[in-house]
């Protein structure tokens, strides 16, 4: 019996390590750590305030807001909190605001390639106005830019495979 016991043990010990090592992977640090916004174009620094909007996303893949209006210029802060319960590694949220002219559509079907950069491609860094980070459950990030100066609709998005196709998206409306 005493024998029995141990080998379970052992398998039991396995089995846990394995999954708590599957979860600090998924839910550790990304490369934006500590970043409160990524690939703003050179003709627009960030501001550091601006109109705080707040932004939720769970594991229905939704956005709380899918429309943002702004006038031309003004400094926005929009924090986005990842409300769901499921790990990173398979329910990931990140917020990311497309420039004018850039098609959502291809943005997101290169993301899909862009794991090592958690699905934002290098290619449209100058292209992108702000992006947060990916977020796991419970954690948030903020980025502060300027909306553009141009009128229109800008589409912002999650990049996690497959959340922008359930529609994970919106737009954020200069007008």
């Amino acid at each position: 019996m005493k024998n029995i016991t141990h080998y379970f043990l052992r398998h039991i010990s396995i089995a846990a390590s394995a999954a708590l090592l599957l979860f600090l992977t998924g839910c550790g640090p990304s490369g934006n750590a500590g970043k409160t916004s990524s690939g703003k174009t050179a003709s627009a620094p960030a501001p550091a305030t601006g109109r705080a909007i707040e932004v939720t996303a769970n594991d229905t893949m939704k956005f709380s807001l899918t429309e943002i209006r702004a006038k031309p210029g003004e400094a926005l802060s929009i924090t986005l909190k990842n409300v769901g319960t499921m790990p990173k590694f398979s329910m990931g949220h990140n917020f990311i605001v497309l420039g004018l002219g850039l098609d959502a559509t291809t943005f997101i079907n290169d993301a899909a390639q862009a794991v090592k950069t958690d699905y934002v491609p290098v290619k449209y860094k100058s292209r992108i106005l702000a992006s947060t980070k990916l977020l796991g459950p419970g954690e948030s990030d903020t980025i502060t830019f300027k909306a553009p100066a141009s009128p229109g609709r800008y589409p912002f998005v999650c990049s996690f495979p497959g959340h922008f196709q359930v529609g994970m998206k919106g737009d954020l409306i200069v007008e």
